[in-house]
């Protein structure tokens, strides 16, 4: 007995604890749905494959960042 009530009493707070942590607009916005492409002799739907490319590293930082005496400096002259 006492553990159907345990069950209720954690069934209600669990469901009164998404109710609260619900987004409160109640509305997202809709994602956009890619079409699948069809094969031309089968007609079936077509795996997409995706190239196997290495990633570029990062860039490096072209323009220093002057610092605030640099900055001072200029602005007293």
């Amino acid at each position: 007995m006492a553990g159907m009530i345990d069950d209720l009493v954690s069934g209600v707070l669990k469901g009164v604890m998404a109710e609260i942590l619900k987004k409160s607009h109640g509305r997202t916005s809709t994602k956009r749905t890619k079409r699948q492409t069809r094969s031309a002799t089968t007609g079936r739907f077509v795996k997409k494959t995706k190239p196997r490319v290495a990633k570029k590293p990062a860039g490096k930082q072209v323009s220093r960042r002057r610092t605030a005496a640099s900055r001072s400096g200029q602005r007293s002259k």
